[in-house]
C-alpha cells in the first residue's frame, strides 16, 4: 500500500513559484500497477523520485507499506570506477539479497559481455540503462517505479524488459511512468492523470487514458 496524505510539491524557478500538485490524498493498494499521465512537466517523474525517497514533499508525506524500487533504469548511483559486476554486488549487499546470484542474473540479462567486468565510466548510456534495469529487476520488490525504462536498447532486449517486467508484476505492482499508450495499456491496470496541480485516479485505465488524450488535444 502506498497512501499520499496531504502532498504538496512546490519549486521556485527564476523567482516564480510553481505548484506541481497540492494537497493531494491518494491511496493505492498493494499489487496495483499504475500508470502516471501528464503532458511534459506534469510531474510525473517528480512523483516517482517522492515515492522512492529522492525527492522530499514541501508538505503533506508518502505513507508505504513493504520494499519498493529506486526508479528503474536509473544508473545515477552506480560508482563510476566499479565494475558493472563490483556495483552489483554492492547494491546486492545493500538490499540484502545473495550476491552471487545477482551478478549471475544481471551478467545473463543484461548481456555486456566483457564490459560487466570493466569500469562503469567506460559504458555507453546504453550498456548503462541495461545494467541498471537488470539490477533493478533482479531484486523482488513489493512495487516498481518505472520510468519509460523499456525504451532502452534494440528490439530483442526492449522485448525481453517488457517480459521479465511483465513477469515481476505478477507478484508486485508498479508506478509507470511512459509516453507509450500501448505500453501503458500491456502494463497497467489504472491510471492517474496529472494536471494543473491535480491527480486524478481512475479504476479503469481506458478512462484514464481517454482523459489524458483530451488534455494533450488543448
Amino acid at each position: 500500500m502506498i497512501r499520499l496524505e496531504n502532498l504538496t510539491k512546490v519549486f521556485m524557478l527564476e523567482g516564480h513559484r510553481h505548484v506541481v500538485f497540492e494537497n493531494v490524498t491518494m491511496e493505492f493498494r498493494s499489487g496495483l500497477s499504475v500508470a502516471l499521465l501528464g503532458r511534459n512537466g506534469a510531474g510525473k517523474s517528480t512523483l516517482l523520485k517522492m515515492i522512492a525517497g529522492n525527492l522530499a514533499p514541501t508538505a503533506g508525506r508518502i505513507v508505504s507499506t513493504g520494499t519498493i524500487s529506486w526508479p528503474v533504469g536509473f544508473a545515477g548511483s552506480f560508482h563510476p570506477e566499479l565494475s558493472g559486476a563490483q556495483n552489483t554486488r554492492f547494491v546486492a549487499r545493500i538490499y540484502g539479497v545473495d550476491t552471487d546470484e545477482l551478478v549471475r542474473f544481471v551478467e545473463k540479462f543484461a548481456g555486456l559481455g566483457q564490459h560487466f567486468h570493466l569500469p562503469f565510466r567506460s559504458y555507453s548510456s546504453g550498456m548503462r540503462s541495461r545494467l541498471a534495469f537488470g539490477v533493478s529487476m533482479g531484486i523482488p520488490f513489493d512495487t516498481y517505479l518505472v520510468d519509460e525504462v523499456t525504451s532502452v536498447g534494440d528490439a530483442a532486449f526492449k522485448a525481453k524488459s517488457s517480459a521479465l517486467f511483465k513477469a515481476r508484476m505478477q507478484t508486485a505492482g508498479a508506478f509507470v511512468v511512459s509516453h507509450s499508450m500501448r505500453m501503458v495499456r500491456d502494463l497497467c491496470q489504472a491510471g492517474v492523470v496529472l494536471e494543473g496541480g491535480k491527480m486524478t485516479y481512475y479504476d479503469d485505465i481506458e478512462a484514464a487514458i481517454a482523459h489524458h488524450e483530451a488534455n494533450m488535444l488543448r
